[in-house]
């Protein structure tokens, strides 16, 4: 007997094909996140304008505002930077587009099985065909796949908080960073002041150093 009329002969492997790969290109809701992520981001950095951080700094705008300039748009590149290069960090270490397009896969496959549950609904049970019953014996694992996708929502809302969470350090970091800053440019003012009181102090005693000659050569003469 052949190869081949042996394996027609067993009966075929009980166990159930193994579920479709997970797309890793970002499906609906793993792009919206990414949306979301950068609308805040942009929103964030909006808020750190120009007039803004001018204002907090009034001589250096008064008198270099193309060096301040220069030192917001590469504050708002550095903050934007980095907080891009750690979100994307995070999403590849918890593998959120995986598990965001598996969300999106068993979503999916609920609502076509409760559409087509719906749908034979109004059949009488001894009227069912035999996918029918088949199916009719799925509604224990529909259940348990319903619970998963709840624990699996549940796992992206408190993702999404972390993140949130991660967006709110950032404010904090850009608050520290023009407290700074801030703290910087009052040192400057404070030096500027005292190199002009020097100035001042330097010019009287050449005054008077002047006067003083003048008068001897007075008593001289």
């Amino acid at each position: 007997m052949s190869e081949s009329q042996q394996n027609q002969g067993q009966p075929a492997s009980p166990s159930p094909p193994p579920p479709a790969p997970v797309q890793l290109t970002p499906g609906p809701r793993a792009s919206r996140l990414q949306d979301i992520y950068t609308k805040a981001l942009r929103a964030t950095l909006k808020a750190n304008s120009y007039e803004n951080f001018a204002s907090c700094f009034p001589t250096p705008a008064r008198h270099v505002p193309a060096s301040l300039e220069s030192v917001h748009r590469q504050l708002n590149a550095k903050l934007e930077e980095g907080a891009t290069a750690e979100f994307n960090e995070i999403i590849k270490e918890r593998e959120v587009i995986k598990g965001l397009n598996e969300l999106d896969r068993l979503v999916g496959e609920a609502r076509r099985r409760k559409s087509q549950e719906e749908s034979e609904s109004d059949v009488p049970p001894h009227m069912l065909d035999a996918e029918g019953l088949y199916k009719a014996h799925l509604t224990p694992y529909l259940q348990e796949a319903q619970v998963a996708l709840s624990a699996k929502i549940e796992t992206a809302q408190s993702q999404n908080a972390a993140l949130a969470e991660k967006v709110l350090a950032q404010r904090k970091e850009i608050e520290l960073l023009l407290s700074g800053l801030e703290a910087v440019m009052a040192d400057l003012e404070g030096s500027a002041k005292t190199s002009t009181k020097y100035s001042k102090a330097h010019n009287l005693r050449q005054e008077s150093l002047q006067i003083d000659e003048e008068m001897k050569m007075q008593t001289d003469s």
